[in-house]
């Protein structure tokens, strides 16, 4: 381990999501400050929309940080489960046990915590990380959680988290009630070259080191903003494995020599095995191995336009007679596809 050699307290470049780690780009502040304000004016519904390996975990712990005096709060991350899980989840964080079932019972339990908790004087947070895995039905019984609130105010502030995937559901028509109460939408975005090096020195400095020579040279910071393309979680993996080597090489800093090496190491795609060798065989080093799943995508896609509803819209689902049908076209294109194999 480099700590001791390195004469640092602590791992500046985990993956647990601290947020005495949280570096503020500008796209994370303004993130932080459109949530904050959001909770502050009892807005109901915010969300925080972007990739993996952002930091959204760490900036929604340094914001409940903020509240942690004045508010009750709930961080999920299960998010693939029913309604009624859901609804367990959540009463399980908050340490209220409840071996019911009933979906009823359930709701009555959690209004009687929002309740109380607003007689007392706190908000109440509900922090759901991974939010793009949300089932549609579980995503509408979060928006009836909304439905808790006096004359005067939300009894209940919802933050939804996700990655992409996320606005693409909320877009979805079904979940147009849900859209309408999402009063704001913040983002992250990957961190430009000249803030990688920022990012660095301030993970360096929360962990302990106070060395007078810098422990990544300029040309290394550069070619990890490169790589990394300045996604944090990215950032931490090159600046941990490289410390390594260096650490092993007797290196008091890491150079961009040392980078190189680890983005070989890490570079995955070494493992990747080759598709199709056996079918290149027969149809020669320029065939294309999906040539099948091509043709059979395409014609799905010209049966669905084939059969769309006189209101511009696909059908929700094929009937028995048109499924059958369907299927027989696929195997007909297997089958016309395996013959020219055979004979080329």
């Amino acid at each position: 381990m480099f700590l001791e050699f390195y004469g640092l307290r602590e791992q500046p470049f985990g993956v647990t999501p601290d947020p005495r780690y949280l570096y503020l780009g500008p796209a994370h502040r303004e993130a932080l400050a459109s949530l904050y304000y959001g909770i502050e004016a009892n807005r109901g519904f915010l969300s925080l929309i972007a990739r993996p390996g952002m930091g959204k975990t760490t900036l929604l712990f340094h914001l409940l940080a903020k509240f942690d005096r004045s508010a009750r709060t709930a961080f999920l991350f299960q998010t693939q489960c029913t309604s009624r899980e859901f609804m367990q989840f959540l009463l399980a964080e908050i340490g209220i046990d409840t071996e019911s079932h009933d979906f009823v019972r359930m709701h009555e339990q959690f209004n009687r915590c929002l309740v109380q908790e607003a007689r007392a004087g706190k908000r109440f947070i509900v922090v759901i990380d991974e939010a793009q895995n949300l089932d549609a039905s579980v995503l509408e019984t979060v928006r009836l959680l909304s439905d808790f609130e006096t004359p005067q105010a939300k009894l209940l502030q919802i933050v939804l988290v996700g990655q992409p995937g996320l606005a693409d559901k909320l877009a979805s028509p079904s979940l147009v009630q849900l859209r309408q109460r999402i009063t704001s939408v913040s983002g992250l975005n990957p961190l430009v070259p000249e803030e990688v090096g920022r990012f660095i020195d301030h993970r360096l400095h929360v962990a302990g080191y106070r060395g007078n020579v810098p422990l990544f040279t300029k040309e290394a910071q550069e070619l990890i903003a490169q790589v990394s393309e300045g996604i944090p979680r990215q950032i931490n993996n090159y600046c941990f494995h490289s410390l390594s080597l260096a650490c092993a090489m007797k290196k008091k800093a890491v150079d961009i020599s040392m980078v190189r090496e680890v983005m070989h190491d890490l570079d995955i795609t070494r493992f990747v095995s080759e598709v199709g060798t056996s079918g290149n065989r027969h149809q020669g080093e320029n065939a294309d191995p999906y040539q099948p799943v091509q043709e059979v995508a395409g014609a799905a896609k010209d049966y669905a336009r084939s059969n769309v509803s006189t209101k511009g819209a696909a059908p929700e689902y094929l009937s028995p007679a048109e499924a059958i049908e369907h299927m027989r076209d696929v195997a007909r294109l297997l089958h016309n596809w395996q013959g020219r194999r055979n004979s080329a």
